[in-house]
């Protein structure tokens, strides 16, 4: 069970799975919303979307009673698509479901999740830390990403993890899923693969789902998809946005590269960065550091 100021993984309690549902997972920061806007655009077609409504997060403790958001699931037409970030062992799994699980270098993750932490307002504090929450306080952002990181990289939040903290753990959350990896409706989608060819990438995600690409559609999926159409996209709801995040959807999207952390990190992090790394499999390891087919610079 995760519950913390984020996470109530009994939320889950209430879902009623329909047989082409589509599930989106990461812990954090690996490409959760460039993935769900492919989806939207495998699902839906060319066009803006919101994906706070077509995909919720159900397991968002601070999004306010589960029974209307179950409820808008529901009455959705389309087929559905889910995102969470649950690992694997606080999940329902559904053989009738389509899992794609979604990671990253975790050295990258961390420099994304910073962006992300370090532009909390004093609202979306507030939401975390409501009366309801369960635990302890959800803390304020440490002043620098390398005051962040000793914690991050090898503390766990929930007594079964060892790094993550404040958040849940990276590590845990694809250890789970990569033990389950042969399951015939699990794919593993790494963001490095997603930057280094899209098209590829969203054509491989189609096929898993069974959905076929419209040749003359393809165009206009692929703009649809792209980190600057994205956050054009964002910036129309730029108003809720900076409710949550200083900077409103600036701050969410940032960058979108890697390799930010080799700037970031000392040795000494790097080497708290390897003693953590070393308790994954190595080919979950190889994959988290290189994906699929991603040419990386020094690799």
């Amino acid at each position: 069970m995760y519950r913390n100021h984020h996470l109530d993984s009994t939320r889950w309690d209430g879902f009623v799975p329909r047989d082409d549902d589509i599930v989106i997972t990461t812990a954090y920061k690996a490409g959760t919303t460039w993935t769900q806007r492919i989806v939207a655009a495998l699902v839906l077609g060319p066009g803006p979307v919101d994906l706070s409504e077509a995909s919720p997060w159900i397991d968002a403790r601070f999004h306010g009673p589960v029974e209307p958001l179950i409820a808008r699931l529901d009455s959705q037409e389309h087929r559905r698509f889910i995102k969470t970030h649950l690992a694997a062992d606080g999940l329902p799994f559904f053989p009738q479901v389509k899992y794609l699980v979604v990671g990253r270098d975790t050295r990258d993750v961390f420099m994304s999740l910073w962006n992300h932490y370090s532009s909390y307002t004093d609202f979306t504090y507030s939401l975390l830390n409501d009366d309801s929450r369960p635990g302890p306080e959800f803390p304020r952002c440490p002043p620098t990403p390398r005051d962040l990181w000793p914690h991050w990289i090898s503390e766990g939040w929930f007594s079964w993890e060892s790094d993550g903290w404040p958040y849940w753990s990276h590590h845990h959350h694809l250890s789970t899923w990569w033990a389950a990896r042969e399951q015939p409706n699990i794919l593993f989608v790494h963001y490095s693969d997603l930057l280094a060819d899209t098209e590829s990438e969203m054509s491989r995600i189609a096929a898993f789902l069974d959905i076929a690409i419209d040749d003359e559609a393809l165009p206009s999926l692929l703009a649809d998809v792209g980190i600057d159409a994205m956050r054009r996209e964002a910036h129309r709801d730029d108003d809720r946005s900076s409710m949550f995040f200083q900077g409103g959807a600036a701050s969410f999207f940032f960058k979108g590269t890697n390799g930010r952390w080799r700037d970031a990190l000392n040795d000494d992090d790097l080497a708290m960065y390897e003693v953590a790394a070393a308790k994954l499999e190595i080919p979950l390891r190889t994959w988290l550091e290189h994906g699929t087919h991603a040419v990386i610079d020094g690799v």
